[in-house]
């Protein structure tokens, strides 16, 4: 849907059922005004390429300013957050709306697992507002710059959407920092990544759950519910996937043979290390450090 007022425009861009983009470009001298319902099952994320914008809620009881290169990241699964927006002049805005199911389709391993809407998280909200870094900028003004008249313009876009998605939740590979918009008890999240260190140094001689929640000051099932969100899996299975890359590069260098190896990532018998290592890779340790030498 595309709307043109005076040298106002307007788009909408559907992507897949429960994801499309809005797109505002307000080139004139006067406030623009934009009005949409929105049901509580979804995830608003606005961001402010250029100018100024407003977003009204609760009938103009309350307002987030969202100010130039600026974006704003809501959601409440306790009411529904329309959209009433207020576009002042020399403004450029980019919407992404996307409902919970298809949020953590993308991102979950398991997409019928949803932490976030089990009974400990389902009445949580989410609010955040931050300055647009440098890569996502870029992808936002293509997806302004698009040509109306190309006929590949809405492939292009939603091209451009998923790019953005990404991009938005991406800590980065260079960067200790992870990230997941709906911990926003920063305290736990630390508590957390501080117990993804603690199997990482330990990796021979892990501690149990509940030793492990004890150290880093959690309950078990915030510990538990909490990891998986950060990291898309179980403890277990992180570190069994962690234990096996890191025993992958060891062989690689090849400094160690294959028990140095399976004591290092803590297997006592070199039996139980071939077995853990073959059904990660398809091969044996002694088969993959052969293949490496061809």
């Amino acid at each position: 849907m595309s709307k043109n007022i005076a040298e106002s425009t307007f788009r909408e861009i559907p992507i897949e059922q429960g994801f499309f983009a809005l797109k505002f470009q307000n080139n004139s001298d006067e406030t623009a005004f934009f009005k949409r319902d929105i049901d509580n099952s979804y995830i608003q994320l606005h961001y402010c390429v250029k100018g100024n914008c407003k977003f009204h809620f609760n009938n103009n009881s309350y307002t987030f300013n969202v100010l130039d290169k600026h974006s704003i990241f809501l959601y409440n699964p306790q009411q529904d957050l329309p959209i009433n927006l207020e576009i002042l002049p020399k403004t450029s805005l980019v919407s992404v709306l996307i409902s919970i199911e298809k949020f953590h389709a993308f991102f979950s391993k398991e997409a019928s697992y949803i932490p976030f809407l089990s009974e400990n998280n389902k009445n949580k909200k989410y609010y955040d507002n931050a300055e647009i870094n440098a890569n996502v900028l870029l992808v936002l003004q293509q997806i302004l710059t698009a040509k109306n008249q190309s006929s590949m313009r809405d492939l292009y876009i939603k091209g451009k959407a998923y790019e953005l998605l990404s991009l938005h939740f991406d800590s980065g590979e260079n960067t200790n920092e992870e990230y997941c918009p709906f911990l926003v008890d920063d305290r736990e999240v630390l508590k957390i990544r501080k117990a993804k260190d603690i199997i990482i140094s330990r990796m021979s001689e892990p501690p149990s759950l509940q030793d492990l929640a004890n150290e880093v000051g959690l309950n078990l099932k915030k510990l538990k519910e909490g990891f998986k969100q950060i990291y898309g899996d179980t403890v277990y299975s992180f570190l069994f996937d962690y234990k096996m890359d890191h025993a992958r590069k060891l062989l690689e260098s090849n400094q160690y043979n294959v028990n140095e190896v399976g004591l290092q990532v803590g297997y006592s018998t070199s039996s139980h290390f071939i077995a853990a290592f073959k059904k990660k890779f398809g091969t044996t340790p002694k088969q993959y450090v052969m293949g490496l030498q061809q």
